[in-house]
């Protein structure tokens, strides 16, 4: 079944008006034309559209029925240049973004709401996950965009571009009520020597775990790892249990738990870096419309 809608656009006149002649001045035109089209259009359809007389048009049933799906097929289609302009510009489609469990408590809420407020009519498609996974799946094209904590490997560097979203310095969380935390100082990590440790696992995050071991060789000390877990608030809720101290990044203090107190280190704090991945090839308008936020922000 072929039809134009040009048909459509002619056949929702002559319903409006039910008359060929008014119909054919308003859409500025001559009556055979009209009315050949109309005919076309039922030879296309398989039934009259139209019962005609001498004094009357009047619409059949099968026209009846026609005139508000024809009616819609053309308001899609008007809206149909502003859809793709829209699309070209990354207004509307899909974003899929992967983000560390550490991203959740710093730059991710600002990033979704202004992303949010400029592009409302774009569907994000959110998911947590570790540096290590969401490398992959950018290289596999299964995701637009990650936030994640660096390094990326050699491999991911080859095909992935990346920027620097945010550096801050690692502060201690530990179990409420320590006399080590009294007062308002910074905390010495010898002061909390004698805890154990809670890390995340040094293949989920190579560079955050150095850097937590790093702070304890440079105070002269040997970390006694109790645990390690993958996710920021597995690694809060074991300090709160009173498991061990961690080394979190600064806007991990925003995760409030009970039994769970954050202070700065004292002397020069190690500063871990969060940052955004990309495929280097990845041609999407909305990608492109949410790094141009980044450097906004940047």
């Amino acid at each position: 079944m072929n039809f134009e809608l040009r048909q459509l656009r002619y056949f929702v006149a002559v319903a409006e008006e039910l008359h060929f002649g008014r119909a054919s001045v308003r859409l500025h035109m001559t009556q055979p034309p009209l009315s050949q089209t109309i005919q076309s259009l039922e030879a296309a359809l398989g039934t009259p559209l139209f019962a005609r007389t001498n004094r009357s048009v009047a619409l059949t049933p099968a026209g009846a029925a026609l005139l508000p799906e024809a009616r819609r097929i053309l308001l899609q289609a008007a809206a149909l240049p502003d859809l793709v302009q829209r699309a070209a510009a990354g207004e509307t489609g899909r974003l899929s973004l992967a983000f560390v469990s550490t991203a959740d408590y710093s730059v991710l809420p600002a990033f979704l709401r202004e992303f949010r407020e400029a592009y409302p009519h774009v569907q994000i498609d959110l998911r947590e996950a570790t540096s290590d996974v969401q490398l992959e799946d950018l290289i596999q094209g299964t995701i637009d965009a990650g936030l994640l904590i660096p390094p990326l490997s050699d491999k991911a560097k080859a095909d992935l571009d990346y920027a620097t979203v945010l550096s801050e310095p690692l502060i201690v969380a530990a179990p409420q009520g320590l006399k080590a935390l009294r007062g308002r100082h910074p905390v010495p990590l010898t002061s909390l020597a004698d805890l154990p440790l809670i890390i995340f696992p040094r293949r989920i995050a190579p560079a955050l775990h150095d850097a937590i071991l790093a702070c304890f060789h440079e105070a002269g000390l040997t970390p006694r790892i109790a645990q390690e877990a993958i996710q920021m608030q597995t690694i809060v809720g074991l300090v709160s249990a009173g498991m061990g101290i961690a080394l979190v990044p600064q806007s991990v203090s925003n995760l409030k738990r009970p039994g769970v107190e954050y202070k700065s280190l004292a002397g020069k704090a190690p500063v871990v870096e969060t940052g955004l991945a990309w495929r280097r090839d990845n041609r999407s308008p909305v990608l492109r419309a949410f790094l141009e936020l980044l450097r906004k922000k940047s």
